[in-house]
């Protein structure tokens, strides 16, 4: 019997293929998927982690496996599709900066089912995390996730939920519908404020969290970039100020920021310490390139916190 994950995470990751330069025609490797960022920097914050998702019988499902294996996350209830691929994309540079050419459509985790779901796995977590890409892949995995959802709140688990709103893969009409409903069944929402002003047509942040709220979630922690996040709850709600670093590359801080959040929750932290944490290993994340690489691990958020 595998060890019990206290944080589970459903979702697709992929494997980076980023231009070095525009001038050179070679990509280095590197990994990406939201979820499995958030995975990561939950596991490098000490939190006991697992992967609910669905990898190809190839290469890049391999290399995916290894790394998550290598940062601690539990690959007991990943599946290996022998009929799908491994989704990859490319990242190149041009005049108007980056440019992301996907190739996803058909990947093992879009064809993720109910069917797959790890059951007695979800039911034994502390905190289910997903995201709307996680509900945006393909509609199997879409069922997978709101089943997830589902049969989390059944056995008394917490449910984390990013909106992560990516219009490339659905239109925006069908991801309100779909992510409102799910935060529905959410208890800790992580919006971020591009996403969350189009899902909830406001541009206020105590009109967006009342209308969070009311759908019911008990905790809502707005990510504001730099500026830190705006936690709130039914009781109390404030800004917790970033933290003020020479960034580099913020791809991914927010994933951080969802990882570190949930990892302080899990430990015991209320909302208010928990994004002051969160705040801190997100900054740090900025400090180096890629998603992944520069995930801050615990002592060193401890370090910064500490000055």
């Amino acid at each position: 019997m595998p060890h019990t994950a206290h944080v589970l995470a459903l979702g697709e990751a992929m494997v980076e293929f980023n231009q070095s330069s525009r001038a050179a025609p070679n990509y280095l490797q590197g990994f990406g998927g939201d979820v499995s960022n958030f995975l990561i920097a939950a596991s490098r914050q000490g939190a006991s982690t697992g992967f609910v998702s669905a990898v190809g019988n190839d290469h890049f499902g391999q290399l995916l496996l290894d790394l998550w294996r290598a940062e601690n996350v539990d690959t007991s209830t990943v599946r290996i599709d022998h009929d799908a691929p491994t989704g990859v994309y490319f990242v190149s540079h041009g005049e108007n900066g980056h440019r992301f050419d996907y190739l996803r459509a058909g990947s093992a985790a879009s064809r993720y089912a109910p069917s797959h779901l790890p059951l007695d796995a979800i039911a034994a977590a502390k905190v289910v995390h997903l995201s709307g890409i996680s509900l945006a892949i393909g509609v199997a995995a879409c069922d997978a996730a709101l089943a997830a959802i589902d049969h989390a709140r059944t056995h008394g688990v917490k449910v984390s939920f990013d909106t992560n709103l990516r219009l490339k893969l659905w239109p925006l009409a069908r991801a309100r519908a779909v992510m409102l409903e799910a935060i529905r069944a959410t208890d800790i929402c992580l919006p971020s404020w591009d996403d969350v002003t189009l899902l909830t047509g406001h541009e206020d942040k105590d009109a967006i969290v009342d209308a969070l709220l009311a759908l019911g979630p008990k905790v809502v922690a707005l990510k504001l970039g730099r500026e830190g996040a705006y936690i709130a709850t039914p009781d109390e709600r404030r800004v917790v100020p970033g933290r003020v670093v020479e960034a580099v590359d913020a791809t991914g801080a927010g994933d951080c920021f969802g990882g570190a959040f949930i990892a302080r929750i899990v430990a015991g932290d209320d909302p208010f310490a928990a994004a002051r944490y969160a705040n801190a290993a997100a900054a740090l994340s900025t400090q180096g390139f890629g998603a992944v690489a520069p995930i801050p691990d615990k002592a060193t958020v401890e370090r910064a916190l500490a000055q």
